[in-house]
């Protein structure tokens, strides 16, 4: 484990704009390795960084807004030969990372990373740049940060119209189409590799709950569901995973997923 004096460092939170609710970190501490939607997250990045990667061996891999450390400990389980990091903005979200991995764990923006050009074969960035007012300047910071012929991993939250009161309570800037992030990854420098909606099969149930039923503060969406709900959303989010490891692209669904690489 990282000695905490030593993993957290003030970068300050240049570009961030207002920070995520805090007890939006305590309820992802709480549920991000049990939670449908965290383990196919953290599964559909994993697949897309390994494809990635597939011919670097031990790599060196950052996860540009690491939260609560999710992520990075299951890649850790995952990928023993790696060598992992992690940055965030809030302090609180670094503790938590810090204490559940053994990754370093950076406090510091992720328009300004405080790492030297060419240090990582593989950065991976999991709903961020919609909290971003600017998220190209985040993206030419991933582009700077890679080795060349490195590769960035991407998620974010789909679709403008698909505004909620969830987008409020974690304090949204955007949501993206495809076709925007490509046009963003394009003018950060990156080549597009791959890019893909997910979230397919829940899609009319999301909309359903974000869009018609009115919902208390108090009911957000970070959090665990019933067994039953857990296990059937579990069966969904698998079929989605083996179609996009083994077809190809889903045409529409709450999220977006981009790989681009750097130039060699």
């Amino acid at each position: 484990m990282v000695d905490e004096g030593v993993a957290l460092r003030s970068y300050g939170p240049a570009g961030w704009g207002f920070p995520m609710n805090p007890d939006e970190y305590d309820k992802m501490a709480e549920v991000e390795d049990r939670m449908w939607y965290y383990r196919a997250l953290h599964a559909r990045l994993g697949d897309f960084l390994r494809r990635g990667l597939a011919n670097t061996g031990a790599a060196r891999v950052l996860d540009a807004g690491c939260g609560t450390g999710g992520l990075l400990r299951r890649l850790e389980g995952e990928e023993p030969a790696w060598t992992l990091s992690g940055v965030d903005h809030s302090a609180l979200a670094c503790s938590y990372a810090v204490r559940r991995t053994g990754a370093d764990i950076r406090e510091a923006s992720v328009t300004a990373l405080p790492f030297g050009a060419a240090s990582f074969d593989g950065i991976v960035s999991a709903d961020v740049l919609y909290q971003i007012e600017r998220p190209v300047e985040a993206l030419k910071e991933f582009y700077r940060c890679l080795r060349p012929g490195g590769v960035v991993v991407i998620n974010v939250p789909a679709y403008r119209w698909l505004w909620s009161y969830h987008d409020e309570m974690v304090q949204s800037k955007h949501r993206f189409g495809r076709g925007e992030m490509i046009a963003l990854m394009k003018e950060a420098g990156f080549a597009v590799e791959r890019s893909t909606y997910w979230n397919t099969l829940p899609f009319p149930l999301v909309v359903v709950r974000r869009k018609l039923i009115r919902v208390r503060p108090s009911e957000g969406d970070v959090r665990m569901y019933p067994a039953s709900v857990e296990a059937a959303f579990n069966a969904a989010m698998t079929l989605e995973r083996a179609w996009l490891r083994n077809v190809g692209g889903l045409p529409f669904g709450s999220s977006v997923l981009v790989v681009g690489r750097r130039s060699r």
